[in-house]
């Protein structure tokens, strides 16, 4: 991931980090990503591992690489809880990590700066040495999503950041300005007041060689909540983070962002409609294909306004044992 966070930083755009778990969302996202030639970051997170089972997940990734060779692409393990849950992601071949050290390995438990800087620290030590790339996180996400956060929101503080970058030696850092996991992100439209940008651009003047991440980035479009709500749902009013909000961000040094919640709602979208337009059906095949092909479009979508899109072909993707050299150097 490091090589696509510097090709990025060099071309002013952003990455999508899409969550994975299941075959139809790993096709949707190369699909995407080949259809736009598109560098891509695959995100896996623990929730997703032990739902879909490492060897399946490692090899639909492996696969899709085989059919999309043309796709510079990283597998990420998302917020890993210990240590230990990134050491077990390194050995079964992601290219990155990231160590969230915010909170304890409880993963619900904020945690106070000095055990964020060791256990952050550890994992970059064995990462760097397999020439995979490390992400930290300083200030905690708010919302719970697959079992991970403390449902509240700590800002980060730009000052510490840098001590925190300079004693861990992290490839990126996921700072908190606001967002939260899910669908339920904000009660009405997000202004200064509750969406703090300010706090990217603090910390990008401190650091500004630094890849910046943005987690809890989806946009939830009225539209898609809107669809499921026309055929049954239930989705009450909230707002996600606007797209010309994490524009500003990359403009500011965030090269990493996340994205699940937008496609879990158009995947939603597409089954309930399905079922309430098709009700003798029952072939798994063109229920999931129609919820394919919906995420498809929000991949697409998301890969163009980030402006990752047409940079795919611009470089050869380094292996780990060259990254390791890197690292060493």
């Amino acid at each position: 991931m490091r090589q696509l966070l510097d090709e990025a930083a060099a071309g002013g755009y952003g990455v999508g980090a899409f969550n994975v778990s299941n075959m139809e969302q790993v096709q949707a996202v190369f699909e995407a990503a080949h259809d736009t030639e598109s560098p891509v970051i695959v995100a896996v997170s623990r929730a997703s591992r032990a739902y879909t089972n490492d060897g399946f997940l490692v090899h639909l990734v492996a696969a899709a690489l085989e059919l999309y060779p043309d796709i510079p692409v990283a597998l990420h393990q998302d917020h890993g809880n210990s240590p230990d849950t990134c050491f077990s992601a390194i050995e079964l071949g992601f290219t990155s990590v990231m160590m969230d050290g915010s909170l304890t390995d409880d993963g619900r438990t904020p945690s106070d700066f000095e055990y964020n800087v060791a256990v952050t620290r550890a994992v970059v030590e064995r990462a760097h040495a397999a020439g995979v790339t490390v992400e930290g996180e300083l200030g905690t996400i708010g919302g719970i999503e697959d079992g991970h956060g403390s449902g509240r929101s700590r800002l980060t503080d730009p000052d510490q950041a840098v001590e925190f970058v300079e004693r861990t030696g992290v490839d990126a850092l996921a700072v908190a300005v606001g967002t939260s996991h899910g669908a339920y992100k904000f009660s009405r439209p997000p202004a200064g007041d509750v969406l703090a940008m300010d706090v990217v651009e603090r910390i990008h003047e401190r650091l500004p060689h630094l890849h910046l991440v943005l987690h809890g980035s989806s946009s939830v479009p009225g539209e898609l909540v809107d669809r499921i709500n026309a055929f049954g749902g239930e989705i009450g009013p909230t707002w996600g983070v606007p797209i010309e909000e994490i524009q500003r961000g990359i403009r500011h040094g965030v090269r990493k962002i996340n994205v699940e919640t937008d496609a879990r709602l158009a995947a939603t979208g597409a089954l309930r409609q399905f079922f309430h337009e098709q009700p003798g059906e029952f072939e798994p095949r063109a229920y999931l294909a129609a919820a394919r092909d919906a995420m498809r479009v929000v991949y697409t979508e998301r890969m163009r306004q980030f402006g990752q899109a047409g940079h795919a072909r611009e470089y050869a993707p380094m292996s780990l044992e060259e990254m390791r050299e890197r690292y060493r150097g």
